[in-house]
Formats: C-alpha cells, structure tokens, sequence
C-alpha cells in the first residue's frame, strides 16, 4: 500500500508536466498526495474497520474535496449517492492495493477488488483494471517470478504485456481508462529492476503520471519486499494525521503482508 501511495506522490507533479525521461526528480515541491491516496486510504480503513465502503468513500471525499477527484467521482460523492456510474477509469485500479496485501487467497482478492471497483466503476474494463492490479500485487507478494505474474494477467485479464517501454514511450499519452494506462503501468513494472525503478518506468510514459505510478508502485512494493526507506519516510512527510494514522493501523494489522 505504501509502495502505491509513495508512487502517486511522486507522479503527481508529473500529471500536469509529464515527461518521457527517466532522470526527473522524486519529490519536486509542487508534489502532493491526490484522490489516489485518499481512497487507497480509504479502502484500508474499510478493510480494518468494516462498515459500508459507499459511506467511506463519501466521508473520505469530504475530507479532502481538493485532493484532485475526477469529475464524476466529485458528483457521486459530493451528492451522497449510491448508485455507480458505469466507469472505465483507472481510478478502480489505483485504490485496490491494500485488498492484496489484507487477504491470503487469490480468489478472495479478486472478489473484495471487485467489491471496491463496483460501487462506482461497475463497467467491466473498470471491474478489470482493479482485479488484474490486485492480482499482480498478490502474486508478487506470493512470491511468482514476473513469467508468471505476467501470464496470469495475460491470460486472465486479456492485457497485451508483450510490449516494450520503448515501444509504448514514443506515442503513449495520456489516458485514464483502465484498459490504455493498467496494462502499461504492469510493464513498467515488469521492465523495472527495483521500486524506485518501476515507479519512474510509470512516470516516464508520459501519462497519467500519479495512477500509474500508484499502479506500478503497489505492484513493485510487493515484489522487491517493500519501498526503500528513504523515499517511504519522504512520502510520509506529505500525509496528514488523519491519513497516517488509518495506514499505521492497517500496517499494524497486515505488517506480515505488507
């Protein structure tokens, strides 16, 4: 969870000034945690403390109105309503990571990923994007190789990740849609050799610099047994005591899987 938090610090500032290199700087000062960490947030809060994850997500957005919340997140949660919207977004995908660090079957994470995709984003390329992000994390944490992490996904989700970054780079923009920014951040993850790797993989496609680094972090936190220390202490430096303290509890309650 933390790996997906730090990832949508460091891209934030890059979501509105992307770039297609590699050498960019971590923490710019105009970097800041957005909806991605307040509804990862969330979902840890519900996964700990149950309750009605709609009512989360609405409390959560009350808190943080200026967090950057898509345009129909803002209008289902601004108005309190319950019903979803039919979403493709990659805004299922970019919360979901705590449900693969709080249960221990497969099959469990990809029914609670659905339940945390459906309450808004109920099409079924959202439904998708969060499941195979859940799926990737859970395997890495269960200790598959990136073989075959990546044949699950391919085979399961039917995400094409035979492409490379060099091949994506050139002509990728940005997108929010789970099925043009999930696959791609998967890669960025697959072509990385650490998370601080993985993290400006994402960030280096040039588009939706925070989600996908979100994306990319969870997963590579996972693999490479959790986020450096340096850049997990700088991450935590820009969250709140509100934010801090439901993740302390989650990782109080998980830390043998997170």
């Amino acid at each position: 969870m933390l790996g997906a938090i730090a990832g949508d610090i460091i891209g934030s500032y890059y979501e509105a000034f992307p770039t297609k290199e590699m050498d960019f700087p971590l923490f710019p000062e105009e970097g800041r945690f957005t909806d991605d960490t307040v509804l990862t947030v969330a979902v840890a809060d519900w996964i700990s403390g149950g309750g009605d994850l709609v009512d989360c997500f609405h409390d959560y957005f009350a808190a943080y109105p200026q967090a950057g919340f898509g345009m129909s997140f803002t209008r289902w949660a601004g108005y309190r309503q319950r019903e979803p919207y039919n979403s493709w977004g990659n805004g299922s995908a970019m919360r979901v990571s705590p449900v693969a660090f709080a249960f221990d079957s497969l099959e469990t994470v990809l029914s609670k990923a659905k339940e945390t995709a459906e309450v808004t984003h109920n099409h079924e390329e959202g439904i998708r994007g969060a499941q195979a992000t859940a799926a990737a994390i859970f395997l890495a944490r269960d200790g598959k190789d990136k073989g075959e992490l990546k044949q699950y996904v391919q085979t399961h989700f039917g995400y094409d990740l035979n492409r490379t970054l060099a091949e994506i780079r050139p002509v990728y923009s940005f997108d929010v849609s789970c099925q043009r920014s999930v696959p791609e951040s998967i890669i960025a993850f697959l072509e990385s050799s650490d998370y601080e790797h993985a993290v400006r993989n994402a960030v280096s496609l040039g588009g939706d610099a925070d989600t996908m680094a979100c994306i990319a972090g969870g997963i590579a936190e996972a693999y490479y047994g959790g986020v450096p220390e340096e850049i997990r202490r700088k991450a935590l430096e820009y969250l709140d005591a509100r934010l801090t303290k439901t993740i302390n509890a989650f990782l109080t309650r998980f830390m043998d899987r997170a």
